[in-house]
């Protein structure tokens, strides 16, 4: 009997050494395949040339930039613009070069963190997009005070920046600014029906961006998984104008191109923590923003596919000093519009200067 119980005894053991054993060998598979691959980083041993120019953060990261317009020392006006999903540092608001010269308007626009040849940001957040945004300025010697523009998904770090550091804010623009579906300003009902008519992939994409960001490169990667269509390049677009600017980058190759320079140092570091940033928990509300004491403009198409209008106009609505514009019959990819960023210059610059 004592041999018995010795035998059942060692057997239960080794059940329970090979149960911890198969736990352990499944946490380890698991863990290397959700972690993200390393880097390659611009400059580096087997990563991207430099071909920008650039400068160092005060944390060491490099920023890469663009400026166009007039010479900043003869700029009347001076704008920092922050790209959207997949953007880099030559998006800028296009204008009539005549007009540029007649106002004095110098741009410059960047590569966000991780994106073309801007360093990545492990630690990528709100305050750190803010951050970035501010040193810029200071190295390029904006001045006390800059004008920020901002499209689409970009337009978190304008946000951001009116929360942050309204004082070195001379006027603000947001084009087509992607909106968080959690902002918890929201009435719940509205935000729940809008997120229900996005695509499930999307909604799959969002809901793993908020609450498991951790899982999202590895989510992102799976065939079988629903993940974002406008990663995939499968976004619905009810404007007639986005689907043939969409079609025509496609066949001509510049959105392989856009989608190869962004992404060159890595998928997780500019498309990922773009989402996990925007898309996940903020640390304020858009919503609970005091006016500020610089004019705040907001375009937005009524047809756009990306950004839903109905919670633009709530936005909107409930922070009654922002001037929001609408426009007719036009989706998500504004500067496609005749005129648009001339329009955008001549409303922000001239406008915003005479109040």
């Amino acid at each position: 009997m004592g041999a018995g119980r010795h035998s059942a005894g060692v057997w239960g053991g080794k059940k329970v050494g090979i149960v911890v054993a198969v736990g352990i060998a499944v946490g380890s598979w698991f863990y290397n395949a959700i972690k993200p691959p390393p880097p390659k980083i611009c400059g580096s041993d087997g990563g991207p040339p430099v071909t920008a120019t650039r400068i160092r953060l005060k944390d060491g990261r490099f920023l890469a930039y663009s400026e166009s317009g007039v010479p900043k020392e003869k700029a009347r006006f001076k704008i920092v613009f922050s790209h959207g999903f997949g953007g880099s540092r030559s998006d800028i608001l296009r204008a009539a070069p005549e007009l540029i010269e007649e106002l004095g308007v110098y741009m410059v626009g960047f590569d966000r963190a991780g994106y073309g040849e801007s360093d990545p940001n492990p630690k990528r957040s709100l305050r750190s997009a803010v951050s970035d945004v501010e040193e810029l300025a200071d190295a390029l010697e904006l001045g006390p005070k800059f004008y920020l523009a901002g499209f689409s998904l970009g337009c978190h770090a304008v946000w951001a920046s009116i929360k942050y550091i309204p004082e070195r804010l001379a006027g603000v623009a947001l084009v087509a600014p992607v909106v968080n579906h959690r902002w918890a300003g929201f009435p719940k009902d509205l935000a729940k029906e809008v997120y229900k008519e996005q695509q499930v992939g999307d909604q799959w994409s969002l809901r793993v961006s908020y609450y498991a960001p951790w899982l999202l490169h590895w989510w992102m990667k799976q065939t079988w998984l629903p993940t974002s269509t406008v990663i995939k390049g499968t976004v619905p677009l009810p404007n007639k104008l986005d689907l043939q600017k969409h079609i025509e980058s496609i066949e001509n190759g510049t959105s392989e191109m856009k989608k190869k320079l962004a992404t060159q140092q890595g998928l997780q570091e500019s498309f990922y923590r773009d989402m996990k940033v925007m898309f996940g928990k903020w640390e304020f509300d858009p919503m609970d923003l005091k006016p500020t004491p610089f004019p705040v403009h907001l375009w937005q198409g009524d047809e756009d596919g990306l950004v839903p209008v109905r919670l633009q106009r709530y936005i909107c609505s409930r922070l009654s000093w922002i001037n929001y514009h609408e426009l007719p019959e036009t989706g998500h990819f504004l500067s496609s519009v005749p005129d648009f960023g001339d329009g955008v210059l001549r409303t922000l610059l001239l406008k915003s200067s005479s109040t």
